[in-house]
């Protein structure tokens, strides 16, 4: 019983770090100012909050049998998040495309940006946390299994969007002269997922 309820964390965690995979390989792409530091800072903060969300979400769902509301606009939120960044990069992108300057300006490392990727990726994480009570019932320590299910979220969405932000990395080198045309590509990626995230939530 508890091998089945390890598996079904990892393929729960698997599937969820699809999004932030994406969005790392698009952060690698555009951010030309990356160090190790700031590199491990973008699968950490999806990792972390992939964690958070779904031990959220398992509280929340002890305390109310019925958890309706929020899946009525979660999907809209971060639709709205992705595409106001995705937008931002594609505008900021296009703008460099017409500037004149031969050398045009590097996007920089945002932390912030990389804060609201990290909420508007993990929304979907916060359902896994109400179906963690149905997932654990019959289980002894039911909230120590919550915990280390969230961990193990968190791990394998930080092991998968470092790999990602490695290949943007890579990737982005090909743009290495033409940063801007790298920085829209990643501005429609990201408008794309967040369009992937509303149909989903609206079927």
């Amino acid at each position: 019983m508890t091998v089945g309820i390890l598996l079904s964390v990892i393929l729960s965690g698997v599937s969820l770090a699809m999004d932030a995979f994406a969005v790392s390989i698009c952060d690698g792409m555009v951010y030309r100012n990356l160090n190790k530091r700031k590199g491990v800072l973008i699968p950490l903060t999806f990792g972390v909050f992939q964690a958070i969300m779904p031990i959220i979400g398992f509280y929340v769902g002890l305390a109310f049998s019925r958890i309706d509301v929020f899946d009525e606009f979660d999907h809209w939120i971060a639709f709205a998040l992705l595409f106001v960044i995705g937008a931002k990069m594609v505008y900021d992108g296009a703008k460099e495309l017409r500037a004149k300057e031969e050398e045009p300006k590097i996007k920089e490392f945002s932390f912030p940006e990389v804060l609201v990727q990290g909420i508007a990726t993990s929304i979907d994480a916060l359902f896994v946390g109400f179906s963690l009570n149905s997932m654990l019932e019959g289980v002894s320590n039911v909230q120590l299994w919550a915990w280390i299910s969230v961990c193990i979220i968190g791990v394998v969405t930080f092991a998968i969007s470092l790999v990602g932000l490695i290949a943007g990395v890579n990737f982005g080198k090909l743009f290495r002269k033409k940063a801007s045309i790298a920085e829209i590509v990643g501005g429609v990626v990201l408008i794309g997922i967040g369009l992937k995230i509303l149909i989903e939530g609206l079927i």
